[in-house]
């Protein structure tokens, strides 16, 4: 009788563990999804100002969050360049998101399918938080997702 009274009391323990463990990763899950919040809202207003407002509003309004990261200088031959891509690709046409990664808490990178009437170009957003607001820490675009996508297709990429 004891040894099964003692094998049950492990398996409580046990159990009560892994479910005390369970609620403490989902409540961190919980927590980390609204800790994001912010981010994707700041990336959704980004959007909207790119289609409804175009590529100047779009760019001040992201680089608003952080305006040590780049100088005004810096700032207009991106929305130059940018505003190049756009006359060549065609019209905005929507946004997918490829892919949500975090080195922790605090830095998480965002990228974008942004689709054109041509063609689709990458948007890659990094945000930081260094106390307790959400800043951009770096933007980049560019148009090589389709060569990277035909690469990944090619036979030493398949093993």
């Amino acid at each position: 009788m004891k040894p099964f009274l003692f094998a049950m009391l492990i398996c409580l323990v046990g159990c009560h563990s892994s479910n005390s463990q369970s609620r403490i990763a989902n409540s961190k899950e919980q927590a980390k999804e609204i800790d994001l919040t912010k981010v994707h809202e700041s990336i959704e207003v980004f959007f909207k100002k790119y289609k409804e407002e175009g590529t100047s509003k779009a760019v001040d309004y992201i680089f608003s969050s952080n305006n040590l990261l780049a100088s005004p200088d810096q700032l207009d031959n991106l929305k130059n360049k940018l505003d190049s891509t756009r006359r060549f690709i065609g019209n905005y046409k929507g946004k997918v998101l490829i892919t949500e990664k975090d080195a922790s808490s605090d830095l998480v990178l965002l990228t974008y399918l942004v689709k054109h009437e041509k063609q689709p170009i990458r948007f890659s957003f990094i945000f930081y938080k260094p106390d307790t607001e959400w800043v951009l820490f770096k933007f980049q675009y560019d148009d090589q997702i389709i060569s990277e996508l035909e690469d990944s297709g090619k036979i030493y990429f398949i093993k």
